[in-house]
């Protein structure tokens, strides 16, 4: 299988690197230092599943010269989105799927807008790492999954809140599903093939704009947030109301998400963050407004009260440019 990994932070460098390493034919789209650090000396994955390096590695910032794939994989930051669904039509040939593990939800329209919806299948990744360093990887902890399938049964792409756009395959398997998620675990990676993707993208949702706004807005770890009465208050008004915007939007989670969703922070190491803590921490840009910011703009739509949200993105919108700390 030829991939594409659009966008080698530390999503997409771990798990392309574990897609190489297991022998599929894998080109990484990077730039800057990365990219050159990854040519000269190859990408290291440092992880408590196991460290690897993959030297030589094929990687390039020109999609153009990677040409089509069978599958590309988008794992870029929310706010270079649009530029990573531009450079997937580069890699686009007859039977090219494309799947994003970016958070948020709206990442999937963001790609069937520039490839066509019936190209594009739903993912989603519970992982936690970073580029420590150009050319090498840090994998925190020891969670590494992914969940895949095809929008369909609950019928719709994650941010939609009717039918499916027209072109979205409905069913959640399907051959291109089970073709990526069987490199996947040939590579050592636990993968779900989902029957519902935009259910199992909201529950990441909901769990994933909490945490980040709210380690956040306070500086700390899931430990301290949980432990504290108003701190866990915070992160519970988040999830509840970004659970009751998905099924304002007819998304089908279970229905004790909100309970689940708190037991899952509870089971967390105490220093676990979040990407836009880390990313707050080192002045860079935040994903703010795909995250409590969808949440706040889809929740005015939806005619659904979002004031937890509001408050995250109004304490920290001086933050969302970065370099402001």
């Amino acid at each position: 299988m030829r991939i594409a990994i659009v966008g080698t932070g530390g999503v997409g460098g771990y798990f392309g690197a574990r897609l190489k390493a297991a022998g599929e034919s894998v080109v990484f789209l990077a730039r800057g230092a990365h990219l050159a650090a990854m040519r000269q000396g190859g990408l290291k994955v440092t992880s408590a599943l196991g460290d690897m390096r993959i030297h030589p590695v094929e990687a390039t910032d020109d999609a153009r010269a990677i040409g089509p794939v069978d599958v590309a994989i988008v794992a870029v930051k929310l706010y270079d989105a649009a530029a990573a669904a531009e450079a997937c039509r580069a890699l686009i040939g007859p039977g090219t799927s494309v799947v994003s593990l970016q958070n948020g939800v709206t990442a999937a329209d963001t790609l069937a807008a520039a490839v066509g919806p019936e190209r594009v299948f739903g993912g989603t990744t519970q992982i936690m790492a970073t580029i420590a360093e150009p050319g090498a990887i840090v994998h925190t902890g020891t969670m590494a999954r992914i969940v895949l399938g095809e929008f369909g049964v609950g019928g719709r792409s994650p941010a939609a809140n009717n039918t499916p756009p027209r072109g979205f395959a409905r069913g959640g398997a399907s051959a291109r599903v089970t073709a990526l998620a069987s490199a996947l675990r040939r590579a050592g990676v636990e993968v779900e093939e989902s029957p519902d993707i935009a259910a199992a993208i909201w529950t990441k949702f909901a769990f994933l704009s909490a945490l980040s706004g709210i380690t956040a807005l306070t500086r700390m770890t899931a430990g301290p947030i949980r432990a504290d009465p108003g701190a866990r208050g915070l992160f519970a008004g988040a999830v509840a109301e970004t659970v009751a915007l998905a099924r304002a939007r007819h998304v089908a989670l279970a229905p004790d998400a909100t309970e689940k969703t708190l037991a899952f922070l509870d089971s967390l190491p105490s220093d676990m963050g979040s990407s836009m803590l880390y990313d707050l921490r080192h002045g860079k840009r935040l994903e703010l407004p795909w995250l409590s910011g969808a949440v706040a703009e889809l929740g005015r739509a939806a005619g659904v009260p979002t004031p937890t949200h509001d408050f995250i993105v109004a304490a920290l919108g001086l933050h969302a440019g970065g370099a402001r700390v």
